[in-house]
C-alpha cells in the first residue's frame, strides 16, 4: 500500500486496447496505475518500485507473464500477482498457481470479476502478516523479514513476552538470537528496565561465577571491593545468557538454583540476594544432545526450556533475502554517506541461490563489502561474482575453500586456513567467527595462539 493508503497496480499487456481498458478500470476504482507493454518494460519498473498488485498477460512477444511473476517474487515477495491469458488451459493454471500466482483469469476479461479478485487479494495482504515486513519499531530490534516461518517465530515470541516464563532460543549462528531476545524484552512489561547480556563463552571459566553472581570483598586475589554480578544488575528486567552450552558443569547447579528460587549468594558471601528477572538463554548447539552426552545437566535444560523458540536459518526463508539485502545496502550506504545502490534482479537472484551458511550475519557482511567496493551505483550479477571469488565463497558450512585445501593437505594447515578465512569473513570479530565455526571463543583464542595468527589483526 502507498503511504496514502491507496493500492498500486502495474498492468502488463502487449495489446494497447486491453492495456488502456484495464488502466481505466483500475483508475475508476481509485487505484494508482502504471502500465508496461512488454516483459522488459515490466522488469524495469519492478526494479524501480514496489507494487501492491501486478496484473500481467501470459503471452507476450518478448517473454511470458510467468517471467514477470517470478521476478516479482524475487524483488517484492509481498506483491500479489494475477495472470491473464486468452489460452486458459488447466496446465497453464496449475503451473501458474504452483509458481506463486494468487489468481488466474481468462480473456475476455470481466472487469467486475477482476475488481472483486483484486479487492479480495488486497484484503488478504492486509490480514496476512507473512506479506509484510516484520520489524520492531525500536531501533535495536532489527528483526526484518516477511516469510511465514519468521512470522510464526515472532508470534510465539510476542506471546512469550506477555508472560514471565524463561525462554530458550536454539538457532544457528548469525540468525539473530540476541535480536529476538531483545524483541521479547521490548515487547514485555519489563521494557524500560535493564537488559543485560552475558556471553558465557567469552568469559574465562574462573571469572564466570563472579561475572554472573558478583563477589564480596576478599573473595579472591584482587577482589578489593564488593561487586554486584549481572543477575543483580538485571533486577526488574531481563538477563540474556548467550551460548549457555558453554556454561561449565560445576557452575550449573548454582545457576539452576538461581533460576528456581530467583536468589543466590555472591562469591565469598553468605547473604542471599533476591532478584526479579526473566531469563532468556541462547545456544547454537542442541542442548538436548548435550544432555544425552553428559555435557549439560538435564534438570537445568528442562528449567531453561520452558518456552523453546527456534529461529529458521536464512536458507529456509529465501523470500527474506531480497528485503534484507536492500535493508543492509541502505544501512551501509548511510553509514558511509554514499548513494543507496540499485540492486538489479540478477544480483538478487544470485543472493537467493546462495546457501548463506553464516545466515543473516554473513549476508550483512557481504552487502557491506559490495557497497564499499562497488565502483558503480548499479549492483548486478557481475558484482556478486566478483565479491564471491576466493576463500569466502561457500555452498555449505563445511565447504569454505582456501588455495591449499586439496587432497593430501595436512589437517593442521587446512584448519589454520579455515580459521583465518572465517576471521576475515567476520572482519576480525572473534565472537562471530567462533559462532560460525561452531566452537567456543576460548577454543578460537587457543587456535589463534597455536597457529600464530596475528593477534592485532583479529582483535
Amino acid at each position: 500500500m502507498t503511504s496514502e493508503g491507496v493500492s498500486s497496480v502495474m498492468v502488463v499487456d502487449d495489446e494497447p486496447g486491453i492495456r488502456t481498458a484495464l488502466r481505466a478500470n483500475f483508475l475508476r476504482h481509485g487505484w494508482q496505475v502504471e502500465t508496461a507493454s512488454s516483459v522488459r518494460e515490466a522488469m524495469s519498473q519492478l526494479d524501480r518500485r514496489v507494487f501492491d498488485l501486478v496484473v500481467t498477460d501470459i503471452r507476450m512477444p518478448d517473454g511470458t507473464g510467468m517471467e514477470v511473476m517470478r521476478s516479482t517474487r524475487v524483488l517484492s515477495p509481498g506483491t500479489a500477482v494475477i495472470l491473464l491469458t486468452a489460452y486458459g488451459t488447466v496446465t497453464d493454471a496449475v503451473s501458474a498457481m504452483r509458481d506463486g500466482a494468487l489468481d488466474y483469469l481468462t480473456k475476455p476479461i470481466s472487469f467486475e470479476q477482476l475488481q472483486a479478485t483484486a479487492a479480495e487479494l488486497m484484503h488478504q495482504v492486509k490480514q496476512e502478516p507473512s506479506h509484510k515486513v516484520v520489524q520492531e519499531p525500536a531501533p535495536a530490534s532489527g528483526i526484518i523479514g516477511r516469510s511465514p516461518l519468521l512470522h510464526r517465530v515472532i508470534q510465539r515470541a510476542r506471546a512469550a513476552a506477555s508472560t514471565n516464563a524463561d525462554v530458550l532460543i536454539e538457532a544457528e549462528s548469525g540468525t539473530g538470537k540476541e535480536l529476538l531476545a531483545r524483541f521479547i524484552h521490548n515487547s514485555s512489561d519489563r521494557m524500560g528496565k535493564p537488559f543485560i547480556a552475558v556471553n558465557c563463552a567469552a568469559v574465562p571459566e574462573t571469572l564466570l561465577e563472579s561475572e554472573l553472581f558478583g563477589h564480596g570483598r576478599g573473595a579472591f586475589t584482587g577482589a578489593v571491593a564488593s561487586k554486584p554480578g549481572k543477575f543483580e544488575l538485571a533486577d526488574g528486567g531481563t538477563i540474556l545468557l548467550d551460548e549457555i552450552g558453554e556454561m561449565p558443569l560445576h557452575l550449573q547447579p548454582k545457576l539452576l538454583r538461581a533460576l528456581q528460587e530467583r536468589e543466590f549468594e555472591r562469591l565469598g558471601e553468605a547473604r542471599s540476594v533476591h532478584v526479579n528477572i526473566r531469563v532468556i538463554a541462547t545456544t547454537n548447539v542442541s542442548l538436548g544432545s548435550m544432555v544425552e552426552r553428559g555435557q549439560f545437566r538435564s534438570d537445568l535444560f528442562y528449567r531453561l526450556n520452558v518456552i523453546p523458540l527456534t529461529l529458521p536459518p536464512l536458507r529456509e526463508r529465501r523470500e527474506d533475502i531480497a528485503v534484507l539485502a536492500q535493508y543492509f545496502a541502505e544501512k551501509h550506504a548511510a553509514e558511509t554517506g554514499a548513494r543507496v545502490p540499485r540492486l538489479h534482479m540478477e544480483f538478487l537472484e544470485r543472493l537467493q541461490s546462495h546457501s548463506w551458511p553464516g545466515n543473516v550475519r554473513e549476508l550483512a557482511n557481504f552487502m557491506r563489502r559490495v557497497v564499499a567496493l562497488s565502483e558503480t551505483h548499479d549492483i548486478d550479477g557481475n558484482c556478486f561474482d566478483a565479491e564471491f571469488q576466493g576463500p569466502t565463497r561457500t555452498s555449505g558450512p563445511s565447504q569454505m575453500r582456501g588455495p591449499s585445501t586439496v587432497a593430501g593437505t595436512p589437517i593442521r594447515l587446512v584448519e589454520r586456513q579455515h580459521v583465518e578465512s572465517t576471521l576475515v569473513l567476520t572482519d576480525g570479530n572473534r565472537t562471530h567467527a567462533a559462532e560460525m565455526l561452531g566452537i567456543s571463543l576460548r577454543t578460537l583464542r587457543n587456535r589463534i595462539r597455536e597457529y600464530g595468527l596475528p593477534p592485532r589483526r583479529h582483535a
